[in-house]
Order: C-alpha cells, then structure tokens, then sequence
C-alpha cells in the first residue's frame, strides 16, 4: 500500500508564492517517479511537473517553466513543489502522484501512467 499526503495549499494573491510538499508513507521505495498535476473545476487533470528518483531528470510543463521547481527529498520520502509568481489561472486542486513501474529516468505526463494518488491540495490565487 502507498499512502501520499498534499500539504501546503492555500489562499495567496497573485505574484505570491506557496510551497506544496507531498509525503509518502506505506510501500516506498527512492525507486518511485514523482509528480503533480492540477485540477481545476470542469477542467482536465493536467501535469504539471515531474521528478525522477534521483532528481537527474526534471519535467514541466509550460505553464510551469521559470516559475515552479520542483524537487525530492528520498531519504524523507517528501516531493515538494514551490510555485512562485502565482497567478488566478493557477487555481486548482494540486494532487501528488508517483509510479515504480518506469524505467528510472522516465518521468511520464499522463495521468493514466501514474497508480498512487494523494487526494490533493486546494490552491487558490485571488486577483
């Protein structure tokens, strides 16, 4: 069993930032891929960013490039994604996944690819 737990969402203004850290408990491994997307009200899961287990290989996605970063710490078990510059657009349930099904430097963009979910972190980014 594989237990992941959002923290760090929120209410911020735009041009703030927040920090989200996702904790992973139960079957672990520093084998596992992790990432986040976000969901927002009538819209699509949507990736947002990626990390491999040893945090040589990087993804995001546009909307994300130059202002999230995310990174891993295995020895904690803890992924953390800090977003700066946020802005209204960025409102969404923000959910943890991770897979160990990969080779080790594929961090993968969809969804489907990824069977161990957290049950996410609200952010909302008032004007």
């Amino acid at each position: 069993q594989v237990q992941l737990v959002e923290s760090g969402g929120g209410l911020v203004q735009a041009g703030g930032s927040l920090r989200l850290t996702c904790a992973h408990s139960g079957r672990t491994t520093s084998s596992f891929v992790k990432a986040w997307f976000r969901q927002a009200p009538g819209k699509a899961r949507e990736f947002v960013a990626g990390i491999s287990w040893n945090a040589v290989t990087r993804n995001y996605t546009d909307f994300a490039e130059g202002r999230f970063t995310i990174s891993r710490d295995n020895a904690k078990n803890t992924v953390s994604l800090q977003m700066n510059n946020l802005e209204p657009k960025d409102t969404a349930v923000y959910y943890c996944a991770a897979a160990d099904v990969f080779p080790r430097l594929v961090v993968p963009t969809l969804a489907r690819d990824y069977p161990h979910w957290g049950q996410g972190t609200q952010v909302f980014v008032s004007s």
